[in-house]
């Protein structure tokens, strides 16, 4: 499980398992025309001053407060009479509730006994495809020039006061945190602010040549503290609350994609229902309800007011997610927009505000609430801006944007922080230099992240201090690093362990310069390091985010005997700069040591073999690669990727220089890769990756491409997962990795499984490749042989003219966590010890 989401969970945990309980009022029931007695959906359901619910398409609702003082419950619909009822609080009520046609002024309101809903003559659906039909002029991309100025804010807050908590020993210090709560917004709830982030910036839009650029003036945020990555957290929160354009037919919220009410196949997914009809400013318009046809799919529902002056437009749209959808931790989803009519007759939006609250279960007393607002002031229309403007790049963050002072926030705020908001910089900057919330932060990365800091020196990773494997039976490690309390420019990093099979120490040592005087493990990266190791590896291993050594790794099927032991000495700089473009260039000598099953056997003219002790290389490197618009969230140990629309390319070269420091091989390696994820609506995503490599050169197959296999019991997704360790290698290949992620669109129309909210997930690798003659060991008797088993059998080939391929079928989401694959080997079934199936698993994170 990566950083980020340990974190998430951690912090929902820390909110909901300690709560305070509360007396809850609980109110549910249907509503339905008293006349025909169908059900009524979309009626307004709520405490008398306080927010509420909206029945469901069947009329059904569910409310509940924890206020006692809330004990009158209003029902409200546009063309009927509003009924309210006195309950007693602190009870489990059922209301059934039969609503009365009211007569409006001006409005004819026509109710019949529904039949089977249908689209077609159906003038709600007719509405939808005429504001369709006008979607691309009602953008903003429509006009040549836009220009306007954004406001946007995020906060966090834990729902409901954790008083039981933080009467525990641990967090008694912490009790000054009570005192800032606000129980206004959300009725029945008391709000604890702990993370606040606002940014002002000028928006400048150009149609023709294409240009969006934003000029950040200003920035200011909660600091949580050294032991959280404080950027990640801001780039994770801006990819899960992203912009909402409610014209575009699908919207990124929590990594999903949800299918607009008014996209292009609305009507497909969505039912339809005029609801009223009112004027405003001498405009006529229409209030639509919509609902999803599944409601656990991922879908709104709620209602819009679309204009009847010919435009069509947007003029206000409220929005939500339906409690069955198949989304996890996320128990209210709420959207709001609202639209202004410019001098030219059209709408632009002017706020948008999202609200989500998280929690481990539906029942939960509290969680987490976060809160998106972006608001809109200023619009200036088709009057181009100077031309040096548009020009550079898209993103020009001003200098000390983060060092105004409070009078430039007072005046250039489009709406002013609450009492409670405002107070929420000032406990958090408290919070973060206490000596007990230092403490108990250290501990939590310990448990979390496996590092414990000891000022100038963290040690870790602890899941690498014990394994085992073959070859050095019990291993034991210990290291760690040091940070920047030591200093900002120079780092060092290092680590000894012993194999109580092997008998001998392994050890690391690293140095780096950071040129940029910011931490090495911080965006945007500028260093020089220098490194030596000795230690175990098996041939063509390449993990992600994670530890080679880590213990839960040490576990594998089959025959896992195939290792090496490295000594390796080498210096690397990296640089990143402009739209997340690095590149690296390095030295890398390095001497391989065969162990295990693995012997480097080269024939003799007369027959027979000499065993060779060791190869030695030494390579030259450049690497480049380009991921426009990357998120990420920096851990301990990896950079850990926030995937978006946009692909990720990476290419490099390696040259292997012969009489250079020993190196004993001439030969040249390009390899190059993309990554895309694709978005398929309703349909899920797909995750997909060609990676494609060729060595020039005579050389023997260990440095040739050893192509990634997976003897673990864990999935993992860059690597083959019924291939075993070392048991192909090409000097010529591509590959094709395709992972298909159904999001639940089959499980959610099976009723018995739809409740499980499990999610479907589909894969197919393809490897293809070949060697050529004078470096295969089958033409050219004077290369290294391939290794063999204890009857003299090879376990290690080539790809000979027929691609290697798996697929497998998979559920995920089960409890929320955990995804199961079955996986089917699909081709080179004669080779000796392949598995055919296998069941792996994996802990998967997701909303």
């Amino acid at each position: 499980m990566r950083l980020k989401e340990v974190w998430f969970l951690f912090l929902l945990a820390f909110t909901t398992t300690l709560l305070q309980a509360q007396p809850v009022t609980t109110v549910t029931g249907v509503i339905r025309d008293a006349s025909t007695g169908s059900p009524l959906p979309f009626v307004s359901v709520y405490f008398k001053g306080a927010k509420g619910v909206i029945s469901g398409e069947n009329g059904s609702y569910s409310l509940s407060t924890t206020n006692p003082k809330l004990t009158v419950i209003t029902f409200s619909y546009g063309g009927y009479k509003t009924v309210e009822r006195t309950i007693q609080s602190g009870k489990e009520h059922e209301l059934n509730i039969e609503l009365e046609l009211s007569e409006m002024s001006g409005v004819t309101v026509r109710n019949t006994k529904r039949g089977k809903y249908s689209n077609r003559n159906n003038p709600a659906v007719d509405l939808i495809r005429l504001i369709v039909e006008h979607k691309k002029e009602n953008r903003i991309s429509a006009y040549d020039y836009v220009e306007y100025q954004q406001y946007e804010k995020m906060e966090l807050s834990l729902t409901n006061k954790p008083e039981k908590l933080l009467k525990n020993k641990l967090f008694k210090n912490f009790q000054f945190l009570l005192d800032n709560s606000d129980s206004s917004k959300i009725e029945g709830k008391a709000l604890l602010p702990i993370y606040l982030e606002e940014e002002l910036s000028q928006k400048y839009f150009r149609k023709d040549p294409s240009k969006e650029k934003t000029y950040v003036l200003a920035k200011k945020k909660v600091n949580l503290g050294e032991f959280i990555d404080n950027d990640g957290i801001s780039r994770y929160l801006s990819s899960m609350y992203a912009d909402i354009d409610i014209y575009q037919n699908n919207i990124g919220i929590l990594g999903n994609q949800f299918l607009s009410p008014i996209a292009d196949g609305a009507p497909t997914f969505y039912r339809f229902y005029i609801r009223d009809t009112v004027e405003l400013d001498g405009i006529k318009l229409i209030q639509l309800a919509f609902t999803p046809r599944n409601l656990n799919d991922l879908l709104f529902r709620g209602s819009l007011f679309v204009t009847l002056d010919g435009n069509y437009a947007v003029q206000k749209i409220s929005m939500a997610v339906s409690k069955n959808a198949n989304l996890n931790w996320s128990r209210e989803l709420r959207i709001n927009q609202d639209f202004e009519r410019g001098p030219d007759g059209r709408y632009h939006v002017i706020m948008s505000n999202m609200l989500s609250e998280f929690a481990l279960s539906k029942k939960a007393d509290g969680g987490i609430l976060g809160e998106r607002t972006v608001s809109f002031k200023n619009f200036t229309i088709n009057q181009p801006a100077a031309d040096s403007v548009y020009q550079g790049r898209d993103l020009i963050v001003a200098k000390n944007t983060t060092q105004l002072n409070d009078s430039f926030w007072l005046t250039n705020r489009h709406k002013p922080l609450s009492e409670t908001e405002s107070t929420v910089y000032t406990n958090m900057d408290s919070l973060v230099k206490m000596k007990s919330y230092r403490r108990l932060m250290d501990w939590a990365t310990l448990l979390l992240a496996g590092y414990k800091s000891f000022g100038i020196y963290e040690v870790g990773p602890v899941n690498a201090f014990y394994s085992f494997n073959p070859v050095e039976g019990f291993r034991l490690r210990a290291g760690g690093r040091t940070t920047t309390k030591l200093s900002p420019n120079l780092y060092f990093e290092n680590y000894v362990a012993y194999g109580f099979k092997d008998k001998k120490w392994k050890y690391y040592l690293s140095g780096t310069y950071s040129f940029n005087h910011k931490s090495i493990y911080s965006f945007p990266l500028n260093y020089l390091r220098l490194s030596y190791q000795y230690d175990t590896k098996i041939p063509g291993q390449e993990l992600q985010f994670v530890a080679e050594d880590n213990f839960l790794l040490s576990f594998k099927r089959g025959d896992n005997n195939k290792w090496l032991y490295n000594r390796i000495a080498r210096a690397d700089y990296v640089r990143e700069f402009g739209k997340n473009i690095s590149y690296e260039f390095g030295f890398k000598r390095w001497e391989q040591i065969p162990a295990g099953n693995i012997i480097y056997d080269q024939p003799k003219p007369g027959g027979g073999f000499d065993t060779i002790p060791s190869l030695t290389t030494s390579e030259l490197s450049a690497e480049i690669r380009w991921a426009p618009n990357e998120q990420f969230y920096q851990g301990k140990n990896y950079r850990i990727p926030i995937f978006n629309k946009y692909p990720i390319f990476r290419a490099r070269f390696i040259a292997g220089v012969k009489g250079m420091l020993g190196g004993q091989y001439n030969y040249q390696n390009i390899t190059t890769s993309a990554f895309k994820r694709f978005y398929l609506s309703q349909f899920g995503f797909a995750d997909v990756v060609v990676e494609g490599g060729y060595t020039f050169g005579k050389v023997p197959y260990p440095l040739l491409n050893i192509h990634r296999a997976n003897q673990s019991y864990s999935y993992q997704f860059y690597s083959f997962n019924m291939m075993n360790f070392m048991e192909f290698v090409s000097d010529r290949y591509v590959s094709v990795n395709t992972e298909y992620y159904f999001n639940g669109f089959i499980f959610n129309k099976i009723p018995l499984l739809k409740k499980l909210k499990l999610r479907e997930v589909a894969s197919f690798k393809f490897l293809y490749g070949g060697m050529r003659d004078e470096n295969d060991p089958k033409s050219n008797p004077n290369t290294l042989r391939f290794p063999t088993d204890d009857l003299g059998n090879p376990t290690t080939f080539t790809l000979d003219g027929k691609p290697y391929m798996e697929a497998s079928v998979g559920i995920g989401n089960i409890f929320k966590l955990l995804r199961l694959d079955v996986v089917r080997r699909l081709s080179y079934m004669e080779h000796p010890d392949v598995p055919k199936w296998g069941i792996r698993g994996r802990v998967r994170f997701e909303f």
